[in-house]
């Protein structure tokens, strides 16, 4: 059975000069065209195709991906508005709708939103951006330590919200960012802790890190002391952008690595930085 706004694997049941017709079950015999179509692609190939559909409501087939599928959430730019509601552009050549009703607040040429992407009660793709109303912030499924893919929402007093695998809400505190955010960015994280109220606590850096990671961030930072004449303006007591930028790690895992360092004896803590002694140059 085809499933409108999600990815299908359909026959290719001939090729003609123009298109490829395939197997579109209840939806009959779909065209692709043959520019959308692999190289060499024959009569028996199994495509993997979005499907959605058009203005007439037949069912289109696409090898474009578009920015979300059906029960997904996308950061999108509003292509259009008038007295119907508002377009997005979402990658496929038809826009997505987003209706008067389902719109938090009044959209605008231009600007851009989170938008949830579902069927209307006509069976058709339209868009969302009453986030709240689709995303809850009921963890089920999820465990302390879990690898998320987590879309930026607002900012908070305590933080950012971001959405979870497009299902739930957590909550990243400012205070452990180390690196800039903002809504709509799409980027991994990790599940710190559900509370006892069920809601959930993120983070940007891998739980658990491990002794071999350590070392290299450690060794990172040895490097970084002999290119640049034995010191680097860092400490502990840096801005998380400014070691994230350096490093490509968190505040704390750079406090872990230079506490491991300086136990080590190969480094000086100074007020403006980090000095390297210049005996562990041999040790290396």
């Amino acid at each position: 059975m085809l499933h409108i706004g999600q990815l299908n694997h359909l026959k290719v049941l001939e090729v003609g000069a123009h298109a490829a017709i395939l197997e579109g079950d209840q939806w009959g015999r779909l065209p692709l065209s043959l520019q959308q179509c692999p190289q060499g692609v024959a009569p028996g190939d199994d495509l993997e195709v979005f499907i959605y559909l058009d203005a007439e409501s037949d069912a289109v087939p696409t090898t474009l991906r578009p920015a979300a599928s059906l029960g997904q959430v996308a950061w999108l730019e509003v292509v259009e508005a008038n007295e119907l509601g508002a377009f997005a552009n979402w990658g496929l050549p038809k826009d997505l709708f987003i209706p008067f009703a389902e719109q938090q607040y009044a959209l605008t040429k231009g600007a851009h939103t989170l938008a949830r992407v579902y069927l209307d009660n006509q069976g058709r793709l339209a868009g969302s951006t009453r986030i709240d109303y689709w995303i809850s912030d009921d963890s089920q499924g999820l465990q302390q330590g879990d690898k998320v893919s987590l879309i930026i929402g607002d900012k908070t007093e305590l933080g950012f919200k971001a959405i979870i695998n497009h299902t739930c809400w957590g909550l990243l505190y400012s205070n452990e960012l180390y690196q800039k955010v903002r809504k709509g960015l799409v980027i991994d994280g990790y599940i710190k802790q559900i509370r006892g109220d069920g809601k959930v606590d993120l983070t940007l850096d891998q739980p658990g890190f491990s002794t071999n990671k350590m070392d290299i961030v450690s060794s990172a930072i040895l490097a970084s002391l002999e290119k640049n004449d034995g010191f680097i303006g860092l400490t502990d007591k840096s801005p998380p952008p400014e070691i994230y930028a350096a490093f490509r790690v968190s505040k704390k895992v750079f406090k872990q690595a230079i506490g491991a360092l300086y136990k080590q004896r190969r480094i000086t803590l100074e007020s403006s930085g980090i000095r390297l002694i210049s005996s562990a140059i041999n040790q290396e």
